[in-house]
């Protein structure tokens, strides 16, 4: 046994001088043992840790416009970091595993606070099918799946879903992006979510006209309450 874990070890450096495990953040080579964001790259995140704050600056975007339990996100998203590269790669470059690492990371340390103990069912922000067949998938889905993994919850993605297919919201306004979304989300199968507390997740919260429009729509099932978490804040 120790001969054969020897020889693996030794393929996986070899194929590692052919193809070398990369930081997806800083380009550089990651150890054995890292996965992702190298360990330099993981400790400068910039995480929020708003998912220990009341009032938090995510929660404060929906104040006034839809009731929402807890709204949270991983870390800042700032245009032109190197941490752009997580979303970008995810959202365009096909790096699935992107999505479901991220969930799962950001799942431990939402763990920190026995808050999301009592959600029932996460629920992705979906994509219109002509949309995701396009993209092979739902980036949304999978941060879902790998919060799931460390929360030990249950990933609901056919309750909700888009009508319309509509263009970008990457260069619109506050307006324009509530005035893009609005009314293009539906439930369907009530039941399966009536009475539960869901956590609905995005890659990135920005003006949160998305997020609030799924809300809204959610909201009108029987007794649902709604908390939010995404990977990215973007301060505009």
């Amino acid at each position: 046994m120790k001969l054969l874990t020897m020889m693996a070890e030794m393929l996986h450096d070899f194929a590692g001088l052919i193809y070398p495990n990369l930081c997806i953040t800083c380009d550089n080579p990651m150890m054995k043992q890292e996965k992702l964001l190298c360990t330099n790259c993981l400790i400068e995140l910039p995480r929020t840790y708003y998912h220990l704050v009341n009032g938090n600056p995510v929660e404060q975007i929906f104040w006034g416009r839809v009731s929402v339990e807890k709204a949270t996100a991983y870390f800042i998203f700032q245009k032109g970091s190197r941490y752009q590269k997580l979303i970008h790669q995810l959202k365009y470059k096909g790096a699935r595993e992107v999505g479901i690492e991220m969930g799962r990371m950001y799942g431990n340390e939402l763990k920190q606070t026995s808050y999301f103990d009592a959600v029932d069912l996460i629920i992705p922000v979906p994509l219109h099918p002509v949309k995701e067949q396009k993209r092979g998938y739902n980036q949304s889905l999978l941060i879902a799946e790998g919060l799931a993994q460390s929360l030990g919850k249950p990933v609901e993605f056919k309750s909700l879903y888009r009508k319309e297919f509509t263009e970008t919201q990457t260069r619109k306004g506050r307006y324009d992006r509530w005035e893009n979304v609005n009314s293009l989300f539906a439930v369907k199968n009530e039941t399966a979510l009536s009475g539960k507390h869901l956590l609905l997740v995005d890659d990135i919260v920005t003006t949160g006209a998305t997020l609030e429009a799924c809300t809204a729509v959610l909201l009108e099932v029987p007794g649902v309450k709604v908390s939010i978490a995404t990977l990215g804040y973007a301060n505009q």
